[in-house]
């Protein structure tokens, strides 16, 4: 399990057999996504990339918007539900 995957569950009490709902559509989520992409905080911040504050999990639809041209939008949609939590 990768690291952010890890953090994620251990956050939320999920385990592998947890069903995890879309943070943005509640939809499954089959993705934790990083809010902030990891290439922006360096080596030497590096643990940051993984931590609760930086993750959501999303659907397959979600996250490729995320990656895709409603990438800003959903920057900020994202902002929010972790701001909220």
């Amino acid at each position: 399990m990768k690291p952010h995957v890890r953090n994620y569950f251990k956050a939320f009490n999920y385990d592998e057999s947890s069903v995890i709902l879309c943070e943005v559509c509640g939809a499954v989520a089959i993705d934790i996504h990083h809010v902030l992409g990891r290439w922006k905080f360096g080596k030497k911040r590096k643990g940051e990339q993984d931590d609760v504050t930086n993750l959501v999990a999303l659907c397959r639809s979600c996250h490729d918007k995320a990656h895709g041209d409603y990438t800003k939008v959903y920057r900020q949609m994202c902002e929010e539900i972790i701001s909220k939590r």
